[in-house]
């Protein structure tokens, strides 16, 4: 006899991935979509419009559904999940499948429901929530239901989430909604201020991964030649093509501010910690998931701030969408730290 298939979906800001239970990941795309400016008709989703940002004529427009986590355009939003959600089931499907879909721990009940709303006109039979911090100390394998502390960090593309869990349960969060797309939009306008040079969002986020440092280790970083790198973009005055050279000590400086916001989320969430709690943080230290925990030194960073070992999970950016995968396929386990929308 067929059963629906159960699907999780990790729904971010810069990807989004997609968990079949018994499959595993099966899907990981840009969130980005593109549409007819006239009937708002979707030409592209996923890896296919990311090509295009930037790049398309007048009458099309590619963009990026989600902001800081949470909905932005509806419409379009639903057309992204009913193309996920036809990826996994394959285009023909008698049943429909369950879903679960992935929300920052500060979103509102307005934007939670706007997330169920799309999931189930997008073609789901019925829709789970689970909490971002939740679903990404599952996936990183922290045993979330014993009575101690457990402090987990995810840093997507849109918000930096910090939450304290034990017992299955959210004890104490904070969210600030800086993360890696705010820090390729920081690095953009650097090299504008800096440079009279405009880039696109693309070739922000490449000199991010390239040349971005959290922290440059005072005395061996400095001592030894800066890591550089070719940005070619066009110029603010006269509107020609040029090329600047920009070293890894300036990407540093663009990005520091948005960096100590983001470590700021981690300081708020642990003053709201019980003592107990805490204690327990400081033996196990922080896990670290997401994209942005990627970023060279950002453990270090976080360590010399905070006081507190750092580390980055392994394979972060796929932490959530595990967790979601797990939660999925143990619903019973994880009821209490589910919403359902039956």
């Amino acid at each position: 006899m067929m059963k629906s298939k159960k699907i999780g979906i990790d729904l971010g800001t810069a990807n989004s991935l997609v968990y079949v239970a018994g499959e595993g990941v099966v899907l990981n795309e840009p969130t980005v979509v593109a549409v007819t400016i006239e009937d708002n008709h979707v030409v592209a989703v996923g890896n296919e419009a990311k090509d295009m940002l930037g790049r398309t004529p007048g009458n099309i427009v590619a963009s990026r559904p989600l902001k800081d986590g949470v909905i932005a355009d509806y419409q379009i939003t639903e057309s992204l999940i009913a193309y996920f959600i036809r990826k996994a089931c394959g285009r023909r499907f008698l049943f429909k499948p369950e879903v679960m879909v992935c929300v920052p721990s500060g979103c509102t009940q307005v934007e939670r429901r706007a997330v169920v709303d799309a999931t189930l006109s997008a073609g789901a039979r019925s829709v789970y929530l689970i909490e971002e911090p939740l679903a990404a100390a599952i996936g990183a394998q922290i045993p979330i239901a014993n009575p101690s502390g457990n402090l987990i960090v995810d840093s997507g593309g849109g918000s930096t989430e910090a939450a304290v869990i034990s017992m299955g349960g959210v004890v104490s969060h904070a969210s600030v909604r800086m993360s890696g797309n705010k820090l390729d939009e920081i690095i953009a306008t650097y090299i504008r201020k800096k440079f009279n040079l405009i880039i696109g969002e693309r070739t922000a986020e490449e000199v991010k991964v390239k040349i971005g440092n959290a922290l440059l280790l005072d005395p061996d970083d400095k001592k030894k030649e800066q890591k550089t790198v070719e940005v070619r973009g066009r110029d603010a005055f006269n509107g020609l093509p040029r090329m600047v050279e920009i070293s890894e000590e300036e990407i540093n400086k663009a990005i520091k501010p948005i960096l100590m916001q983001m470590v700021g989320a981690i300081k708020q969430v642990l003053e709201h910690t019980p003592p107990e709690l805490a204690s327990d943080i400081i033996d196990k230290g922080i896990v670290l998931s997401g994209g942005t925990a990627l970023l060279k030194n950002f453990d270090k960073l976080v360590t010399q701030e905070i006081g507190v070992a750092a580390v980055v999970a392994d394979e972060p950016l796929l932490c959530v969408v595990r967790g979601t995968g797990v939660a999925l396929e143990n619903l019973d386990f994880y009821k209490k730290s589910i919403r359902s929308n039956r």
